[in-house]
């Protein structure tokens, strides 16, 4: 953690000098060739040879960037360092030799860096190679050329990326080929500046760093012009749209949103405000875009990220495995390297010129809609918390139930929280869940559920922030043969069994959300015992983490780090509890207060759940219910009326 000591990430050439330590640390463990960098650490899924081409590709782009920005200055010889390893990795006699695009998928992915840096930096690299690498180098990347075997995501960039520099130097490319990817691109739309990765609801920082980020990127390579010029007013209304939305996802220590596969990636979550100022978009100042990037990478490196050593581990602050996906290698964190893209921006660029400008948090209280991910989006300036509660995304389809992802279907994620990972999560949702019991205390999943478009209702202090979402609940059998089936963010695999319908409706307002319930139906023959509906808070995580008291009668509450969480009745008689998990998190041991009751099917129940940093925030709440409309008195005294048929799916 942060200590007098740790470098603190302020400007440019903080900046710079960060690149400038983690490509030290990095190199120091290259093979002899350069062509592979083998980081410190138990090898990834898929084995030490794509761990060594990840090490490689990924420190590129962090040299790529520098390189591109630096004014034609190379003090560490960077461009010769990694020249070398072009040579060696595209060498077929060489003992380090890189795994191929046709032999491993993952080699596709860093394609993509090998061809995005050589032509950023087409006179520092790319043209110090002689004609037989240069040849090799073709050979190599043209592998991607009509394979149709692509995951449908974001790695639709890939392919583009590739081909596009490939026709840049006369090598083979197919018009086909690109075209259909932008084509693919642009289903994965949603609105208002949002893309999927892929079909599903899967709403995260892909959006940002991947969909928004090479868009950018790609306009701007030499084999891009035509191409990118149809579409190029598209893709940078769409960013513009997306930030906007994108700045108040950040809070005010710089931490992201903590939600999403891939978090080991940490200040990449900085790339699309980059790609923002490269682009030029019109709706956030540049000095805004880069107090948002640089407040993200200041967050992890006054923490602890990259290590006294200049490395990154697999981890968040520091090392921590259970965040290891199926791709997770010893080099798969350094796509941390996307948020050093600011680099690539010359010292005279407005992005480095323009006054600092605050975040939406540091400035007063907000509340967001955002429809695509089905997100009401709360921050509070007393604390600096942004908070997301989440009625529309579970990374899957509406109608097909499936295991829910502590990653994406929980009810809420903040900057301040993080779900929890441990093995016992994914099988039985406790955190931010609202789950059916059986006599074993089995929780259901809500994945497949329907959702409604969130929004917001009133103005100033009166406004509130409203979304619902509901369906068949479902216990999921699971399959032990197929082995945790979490290795991408999926849930655990398994045989869902509906137990029973459930609806759900949120209005927020604040660091407080009012979550009213009610059960639909039962599934028949579920046992002769009365299930129990249960509603887990905000887990809060560090090494006091532990249960608080609740100022409310009849709430719960649990504390660490400064942060409170609490549960309080508001609608129907409930049972109190806190939940206390030693390794499930990486910030620290986790505490989780919960409610629970037997389940009155038909019947309107509600709790308040808060989250803050601040003292005074746990006060009473009342829900009176008249028909389907509720009439909330909240803490603060404000009250919402709202009628609960209008939420419908």
């Amino acid at each position: 953690m942060n200590t007098v000591d740790t470098p603190r990430v302020r400007t440019r050439a903080d900046l710079a000098a960060l690149a400038d330590r983690m490509l030290r640390a990095a190199r120091s463990h290259g093979s002899p060739g350069h062509a592979r960098i083998t980081l410190p650490g138990a090898p990834g899924g898929y084995g030490t040879d794509v761990d060594g081409l990840e090490g490689f590709a990924r420190t590129l782009l962090v040299a790529g960037f520098r390189l591109a920005g630096a004014r034609g200055q190379d003090p560490d010889h960077l461009a010769e360092w990694y020249a070398a390893g072009f040579d060696a990795g595209t060498d077929p006699a060489a003992p380090e030799r890189w795994v191929r695009p046709s032999e491993h998928g993952q080699a596709k992915v860093e394609a993509a860096s090998l061809a995005l840096v050589l032509d950023m930096t087409r006179e520092q690299i790319w043209d110090r190679l002689d004609g037989g690498v240069q040849e090799r180098v073709v050979d190599y990347l043209a592998e991607v050329v009509g394979d149709r075997t692509y995951p449908a995501n974001n790695w639709l960039w890939f392919r583009v990326v590739v081909e596009t520099f490939l026709r840049s130097v006369g090598g083979p490319w197919s018009r086909d080929d690109v075209e259909e990817d932008l084509a693919r691109h642009d289903a994965y739309y949603a609105g208002d500046g949002w893309y999927a990765d892929g079909s599903t609801r899967a709403f995260d920082h892909y959006s940002g760093w991947a969909m928004q980020l090479y868009p950018v990127l790609w306009a701007r390579m030499t084999g891009a012009e035509d191409l990118a010029a149809a579409r190029r007013e598209t893709d940078v209304a769409r960013l513009d749209r997306y930030l906007r939305d994108a700045v108040r996802l950040v809070g005010a220590d710089g931490s992201p949103l903590v939600e999403g596969r891939s978090l080991i990636y940490r200040f990449a979550s900085a790339a699309p405000f980059w790609a923002g100022a490269l682009a030029r978009v019109p709706s956030t100042s540049p000095g805004l875009l880069r107090h948002a990037a640089m407040s993200q990478v200041d967050h992890f490196v006054s923490r602890g990220a990259p290590d006294a050593d200049g490395l990154l581990s697999i981890g968040w602050y520091g090392p921590w495995r259970p965040m290891a996906q199926s791709y997770s290698g010893t080099g798969s964190p350094y796509w941390a390297a996307k948020g050093l893209l600011g680099l690539a921006l010359e010292d005279d660029d407005p992005a480095w010129t323009a006054p600092a400008q605050p975040l939406p948090v540091e400035e007063s209280d907000t509340l967001t809609a955002v429809a695509p991910a089905g997100w009401i989006v709360s921050g509070t300036a007393a604390d600096g918390l942004v908070r997301v509660v989440n009625h529309g995304t579970d990374h899957g389809r509406e109608g097909e139930p499936g295991s829910d992802s502590p990653l994406y279907a929980r009810f809420g994620y903040s900057t301040a929280t993080f779900p929890m990972l441990d093995r016992e999560s994914w099988s039985a949702p406790l955190d931010q869940a609202v789950v059916l019991l059986d006599e074993r205390s089995r929780p259901t999943h809500r994945t497949g559920m329907w959702s409604t478009t969130p929004r917001i209702e009133g103005e100033g202090g009166d406004a509130v922030g409203i979304a619902a979402s509901g369906g068949t609940v479902h216990r999921v059998d699971e399959d032990e043969t197929r082995g945790l089936g979490i290795g991408h963010a999926l849930g655990v695999p398994g045989t869902p069994r509906r137990v029973g319908d459930l609806r759900v409706v949120s209005l927020v307002r604040g660091c407080w959300e009012v979550r009213l319930v009610r059960v639909e139906s039962l599934a028949p023959g579920d046992g002769d015992d009365v299930p129990v509906l249960r509603v887990g808070g905000w887990p809060v995580s560090g090494d006091d983490a532990a249960p608080a008291d609740a100022a409310v009668p009849g709430a719960v509450a649990a504390a660490a780090g400064g942060t409170t969480s609490t549960l309080a009745p508001v609608l129907g008689g409930w049972r109190s509890g806190i939940a206390e998990r030693h390794d499930a998190t990486p910030l620290g041991p986790t505490a989780v207060p919960w409610l629970s009751q037997p389940v009155e099917t038909g019947a309107w129940s509600g709790v308040l759940l808060t989250l803050s940093g601040t003292v005074g925030a746990d006060a009473p709440a009342r829900a009176d219910l008249d028909g389907t409309v509720v009439r909330v008195a909240w803490p603060d005294g404000r009250t919402t009326r709202h009628d609960l048929a209008t939420e419908m799916s």
